[in-house]
C-alpha cells in the first residue's frame, strides 16, 4: 500500500491507490490529486531554492516544467529536502528543449556545489607553518598529499559559470550579462567563510 500510494504520487498517469478511502465515503480520487499537487510544487519549489540562477536563466515557467519532468523521473530517496536535487545537472544535460544552453549543466553543478559547502563540516584549515616543513623534506615517505577543505569545491567548466552565476548578484543582471561570453570556460572555486558561500573565478579552464 505504502509502495503504491509512493508511485502514484509522482507518477502522472496513475490513478488514485487501490484501497484508498475518504472519511466520508466520497471519491478520493479528487483529494488525491490536490496532495499530489502539493507534493510535487514542494519539491519544484525545493530545486527552485538549490538552483535559483538556472531558473532567472531560462525563466520560471521553462524552470517548473523541467523540474516537474526531474521531479517524476527522480524522486527524492531523503526526507532533507537539501540533499534533493543533486542529480539535477545530468539531467540537464540529457533534457533536450535545454540543448541551446550548453552551460546550464554546469552552471547547476556550481549551484549544488553552494549548498554542499554551506552544509560541510567545519575544519581547521592548514597554515603555512603546517605545510612548509612538509614541503622542505625531500626524504618524506610516502609523499604527501593535500585534500580540499572540506567546505570548498572547485569546478572546471567550459562555460564562464562563475561570471554567469556573480551576473546574477549585480544590481544591474542584464548589463552584466551582456559583457559575459559564455562560451568562455573558466575555473571556480566555491569557498565557505564563515556563515557566507563565496563563488570566485580563478582562473581560465585549459
Amino acid at each position: 500500500m505504502h509502495a503504491a500510494f509512493a508511485e502514484a504520487l509522482l507518477a502522472r498517469d496513475f490513478d488514485c491507490p487501490p484501497g484508498l478511502r475518504a472519511w466520508n465515503g466520497s471519491d478520493p480520487g479528487p483529494r488525491f490529486a490536490v496532495h499530489r499537487n502539493n507534493v510535487i510544487v514542494s519539491l519544484v519549489d525545493a530545486l527552485a531554492d538549490t538552483y535559483p540562477v538556472v531558473q532567472a536563466m531560462v525563466g520560471i515557467e521553462f524552470f517548473r516544467a523541467m523540474a516537474r519532468e526531474f521531479v517524476r523521473l527522480r524522486p527524492p530517496t531523503s526526507p532533507v529536502m537539501a540533499h534533493y536535487g543533486a542529480g539535477f545537472a545530468e539531467f540537464i544535460e540529457d533534457f533536450a528543449p535545454a540543448a541551446g544552453l550548453p552551460y546550464l549543466p554546469d552552471l547547476a553543478r556550481l549551484e549544488l556545489m553552494r549548498v554542499e559547502v554551506y552544509h560541510a563540516a567545519d575544519a581547521a584549515p592548514l597554515r603555512t607553518a603546517d605545510i612548509a616543513p612538509l614541503l622542505a623534506d625531500a626524504d618524506l615517505r610516502p609523499p604527501a598529499t593535500l585534500d580540499l577543505h572540506p567546505a570548498a569545491r572547485v569546478l572546471c567548466s567550459r562555460h564562464a559559470v562563475a561570471s554567469l552565476w556573480a551576473a546574477h548578484q549585480a544590481d544591474d543582471v542584464d548589463a552584466a550579462l551582456a559583457r559575459i561570453d559564455p562560451a568562455v570556460g573558466e575555473v571556480a572555486l566555491v569557498l565557505r567563510t564563515g556563515l557566507d558561500v563565496l563563488v570566485m573565478r580563478i582562473g581560465d579552464a585549459p
